[in-house]
């Protein structure tokens, strides 16, 4: 059962995923809320069980987007395609560099600064994410990676911000993965030693907040989604999927 903080849109309940929730009913700057049955974000959708299928299909989702490396996907292929092919299915690795390379580069950058470095040396990955995003459509869709967690919420966070949503809101939305994850991932990897699953798990608030503040040296999210080569039409078609 996936955890939600106080005021968010209630999440959908996709048996055995642990990371689900709605993009909608955060508060923006301006004093609205974000649209709900619009974007959904989760963890691995390999892990749904049959009923967890018919509860995606009965949502209604049109749309998901598997953000994983080729490898992930290899190891645990995603059910979507053969058992719901109605459903428009996307496979965009966010990441193009090998399970390898990631974990080196990784190490030269710190959990709180992850996000920004993604958004500063993958332009063109992110990109492709949100065009497909912008290009979806109308009806719900769902995005993930393997626990919902660093590319899905950088994915979420961005979406956010551009919907101004309050920077607190965001950081809250990112830094509940941790908690929504702790305890299936404690059952699931009972023979690793728990605190390398909790830090692994480790979702700090910082890492947005510095996302949010590398954008606004950018010039604000439309002007970095602008700079990555989206166009103003899909900039405008990625904000009303929460603001429409």
């Amino acid at each position: 059962m996936t955890r939600e903080s106080p005021g968010w849109q209630a999440a959908p309940n996709f048996d055995n995923l642990l990371n689900l929730r709605d993009l909608g009913g955060h508060p923006t700057t301006d004093g609205a809320v974000t649209r709900s049955r619009s974007l959904l974000r989760s963890d691995d959708l390999s892990q749904l069980t049959p009923a967890g299928l018919q509860a995606l299909r009965d949502f209604g989702v049109a749309t998901v987007i598997d953000l994983r490396w080729p490898e992930e996907a290899a190891r645990h292929p995603s059910p979507i395609p053969g058992a719901l092919p109605q459903v428009h299915f996307q496979r965009i690795s966010l990441l193009l560099h090998s399970e390898e390379e990631w974990e080196l580069r990784s190490r030269e950058v710190s959990k709180e600064g992850w996000k920004a470095y993604v958004l500063e040396a993958l332009g063109p990955q992110v990109a492709r994410v949100l065009r497909a995003i912008a290009a979806a459509p109308p009806a719900p869709l769902l995005f993930h990676c393997v626990a919902g967690k660093d590319r899905t919420g950088l994915t979420a966070a961005i979406l956010l911000a551009l919907a101004d949503v309050r920077p607190e809101s965001i950081a809250a939305d990112y830094a509940v993965s941790a908690q929504n994850l702790r305890d299936g991932y404690l059952r699931r990897y009972h023979n690793t030693e728990p605190e390398r699953i909790l830090e692994i798990l480790r979702c700090p608030e910082e890492g947005s907040h510095r996302m949010l503040a590398f954008l606004k040296q950018t010039g604000g999210v439309p002007a970095y989604l602008e700079g990555i080569g989206l166009s103003a039409a899909e900039v405008r078609a990625l904000r009303a999927r929460l603001r429409g």
